[in-house]
C-alpha cells in the first residue's frame, strides 16, 4: 500500500463504526437499568438512596481511585492495545457480575452465602450488582478515553470534530437501544434476569470487536515504522506533562463545564422513566421510550454540529447554548407540567452541542502526547459528579417524600439538575471569555487549511 491506512478514508470510517461499537454497548450496559428502577425496588427492596448508590457506584474508582486518570497515563505510556484490552476486560467482568447478582442463580448460586454475612441494611442482590458496578466502572471510563485516543491517531485533520460527533452519537445510539429494548425484555419484572444478562453479553462482545481493532492498529504502527518516524525523548509523555495539563486555563473550564454539565443529564437519565411515570402517569415502557428521545435527538445532531465545528469552530460559543438549553429544560421539568415529549428532544439537542464541541477541542489544546491522560482527567473529574449527584438525587427523594409513597414529587431534585445547569453556562461564558482575551483557539476551526 502506497499510502498510511489513516489514509484511505473507507478504512478510517470503518475503524469508527468497529470502536463506535465498544462505545455503544458500554453505553447500553450503563442506561440498562434506568428503566427496571423500580423491577429493582420491588425485587430486591431497594430504596431509592440504594438506587442512587447503584448508579453512582460506577464512578467510584475514577472518583476515589483516579483510575480514568491512571488509565490515560497507561494509555500515553503503553500505547492503545495494551490499554485497551486491559480496560475493556475490566468493562466486560464487572458487567458480568452485575448482572450475575440481579440474576435468578445468583440466589442459589456462588458468593450469595458471603454476600449475605455482612451490611445487613443492603441486600445480597444489591452488593454483589454494586461489586460488579465498580469494575465495570473501573473498565468503562478509560475505555472511553482509549477510543477518544483511537479517533485522534486515524482522524486528526481529517474530519475529527465530525468523527467525535459520531462517537457520541454511538454511545447516544446503545443509550437509546437500552432505554426501549431493556423494559420489553423485562417484561414487567417477569423476565428481569433476560434483560440483565443480555446488557452484559453485550459488553463481552464489546471486548471482541475490540480484539478484531487491534489486527488492525498493529497494521498502522507497522506502517509508521517502516516510514521511520520516531519518537524523540522530547516527545515522549512524562509525568511532569500532568502539570502543564493543569494549569491549562482553557482546559480547567472545559473539564468544570464537563463535571455540572454531564452531572446535569446522566443522573437524570437514570432517574427519568421512573420521574415521567410519576409526574405523568406513564407506563414503564412509554416513560422508557420518551426517555430515549434524548440519545435519539443526540444521535441525529451530534455529528451535524460536529462538521460544523471542523470547518467554521465557535466551539466555546456551542458550548455555551447548549448550557443554556440544558437549564432551560429542566426549570420546565421543575415547574411547569409541559408535555416531555419535546422538553426531551431540545434536552438532546442541548446534549449534542456540548461534546460535539468540548472533546475534538481538547486536541487543540494539549500536545499529541498527553491525549490520553488530558481525556484521562476529563473523565475523571466528570466521574466526581456521576458519583455524588445520582446519590444525592436519590437522598433528595427520600428526604422529601417521607414514607416512600408509590409516585413522587421529583420538583427539589430536577431543582438540582437546573442549579448544575446554570454552573455549567457560567463555565462555558468563562471559557468564552478567556478564549477572547487570551486567544485560546477554542472557536477556531479544527480541520487543518
Amino acid at each position: 500500500m502506497s499510502k498510511r491506512l489513516s489514509d484511505s478514508k473507507y478504512l478510517r470510517w470503518g475503524i469508527l463504526i468497529l470502536v463506535g461499537f465498544i462505545l455503544s454497548v458500554n453505553y447500553y450496559f450503563y442506561d440498562a437499568f434506568s428503566t427496571l428502577k423500580d423491577l429493582l425496588l420491588r425485587e430486591f427492596g431497594f430504596t431509592n438512596t440504594q438506587y442512587g448508590l447503584f448508579v453512582a457506584f460506577y464512578s467510584i474508582p475514577n472518583t476515589f481511585l483516579f483510575m480514568a486518570v491512571i488509565g490515560g497515563i497507561i494509555l500515553d505510556k503503553l500505547g492503545i492495545r495494551r490499554t485497551g484490552f486491559m480496560f475493556i476486560f475490566f468493562m466486560a467482568f464487572g458487567a458480568l457480575l452485575t448482572a450475575y447478582g440481579a440474576s435468578d442463580m445468583y440466589q442459589d448460586g456462588l458468593g450469595y452465602g458471603l454476600m449475605s454475612s455482612f451490611l445487613p441494611r443492603y441486600s445480597p442482590e444489591l452488593k454483589m450488582m454494586l461489586l460488579g458496578r465498580f469494575f465495570y466502572g473501573l473498565g468503562a471510563e478509560t475505555s472511553i478515553v482509549v477510543v477518544s485516543k483511537i479517533l485522534v491517531k486515524w482522524f486528526k485533520g481529517k474530519d475529527l470534530a465530525l468523527a467525535f460527533g459520531l462517537k457520541v452519537g454511538f454511545g447516544r445510539l446503545g443509550t437509546f437501544a437500552a432505554l426501549n429494548l431493556s423494559p420489553v425484555l423485562a417484561k414487567g419484572g417477569e423476565a428481569l434476569d433476560v434483560a440483565v444478562w443480555f446488557a452484559g453479553i453485550l459488553v463481552c462482545i464489546g471486548l471482541l470487536a475490540f480484539i478484531v481493532y487491534i489486527l488492525f492498529d498493529l497494521k498502522f504502527d507497522k506502517e509508521v515504522q517502516e516510514k521511520q518516524v520516531l519518537l524523540t525523548e522530547k516527545d515522549k509523555f512524562k509525568i511532569s506533562d500532568v502539570w502543564d495539563i493543569l494549569t491549562n486555563r482553557a482546559y480547567l473550564f472545559i473539564a468544570l463545564l464537563c463535571v455540572t454539565f454531564y452531572s446535569a443529564v446522566f443522573p437524570f437519565v437514570a432517574f427519568a422513566p421512573d420521574f415521567f411515570a410519576d409526574k405523568f402517569g406513564m407506563s414503564d415502557v412509554v416513560s422508557g421510550r420518551i426517555t430515549s428521545l434524548l440519545p435519539l435527538g443526540t444521535m441525529v445532531f451530534t455529528p451535524i454540529f460536529g462538521a460544523l465545528i471542523d470547518r467554521i469552530g465557535k466551539g466555546a460559543t456551542v458550548m455555551i447554548y447548549g448550557s443554556f438549553i440544558l437549564l432551560i429544560v429542566h426549570l420546565t421539568f421543575a415547574l411547569t407540567n409541559f408535555p416531555p415529549y419535546i422538553l426531551m428532544v431540545l434536552l438532546g439537542i442541548s446534549f449534542s452541542l456540548v461534546p460535539a464541541s468540548m472533546w475534538p477541542t481538547m486536541v487543540k489544546l494539549v500536545k499529541e502526547k498527553e491525549i490520553g491522560t488530558a481525556y484521562g482527567l476529563m473523565y475523571s473529574i466528570q466521574n466526581l459528579g456521576l458519583w455524588g449527584f445520582p446519590i444525592l438525587a436519590g437522598m433528595i427523594l427520600d428526604a422529601t417524600n417521607p414514607g416512600n409513597p408509590e409516585i413522587l414529587n421529583y420538583t427539589y431534585a430536577i431543582l438540582m439538575f437546573a442549579g448544575l445547569g446554570f454552573l455549567g453556562l457560567f463555565f462555558g461564558l468563562m471559557l468564552k471569555r478567556n478564549d477572547k482575551k487570551y486567544g485560546l483557539g477554542v472557536d477556531q476551526p479544527l480541520n487543518k487549511k
